[in-house]
């Protein structure tokens, strides 16, 4: 039973490479593909319907730090940082669109940060959360299966 809650563990986080512990812990394809699988679902379900208030947190951070700036009689001119990273998601947001953010940011990023992401762009879109589910569903069999297979 350890085991499972350990696989499930890893996939809430490291989707990537969780069907691979389970490959480690000796457990069945089925039963790695469905604990992989979970744990993916949990971290999606908390992380993507948690996105608002992490990016509203973010920003209340961000208007702290400027305050305490003014506060200090140090003027803050506040430009927005377009970092090679933002740059990249930016160039892949506009080239793939929602399926791609929604199917393969859980899964190369993970699976919290993927959620976060696709909700930042697609959150308004109803579309999105079932692609990310899609996006497991597929990515979970193809990564249990490769693990399987070497």
């Amino acid at each position: 039973m350890g085991h499972y809650f350990g696989l499930i563990g890893v996939a809430t986080i490291k989707f990537m490479f969780a069907p691979f512990y389970g490959l480690a812990f000796h457990l069945s394809f089925i039963e790695t593909f469905i604990c992989t699988f979970i744990g993916g679902l949990i971290s999606a379900l908390i992380f993507y319907w948690s996105a608002e208030f992490f990016m509203k947190r973010a920003a209340r951070k961000r208007m702290e730090k400027i305050n305490k700036a003014i506060e200090k009689g140090k003027p803050l001119i506040h430009k927005r940082k377009m970092s090679r990273v933002n740059k990249t998601i930016v160039k892949i947001k506009r080239s793939i669109g929602i399926w791609g953010i929604a199917l393969f940011a859980p899964l190369f990023l993970s699976v919290p940060l993927g959620s976060i992401i696709s909700a930042k762009f697609y959150g308004k879109d109803k579309r999105t959360f079932w692609i990310i589910l899609l996006g497991l569903v597929l990515n979970g069999f193809t990564i249990t299966s490769l693990a399987y297979a070497f």
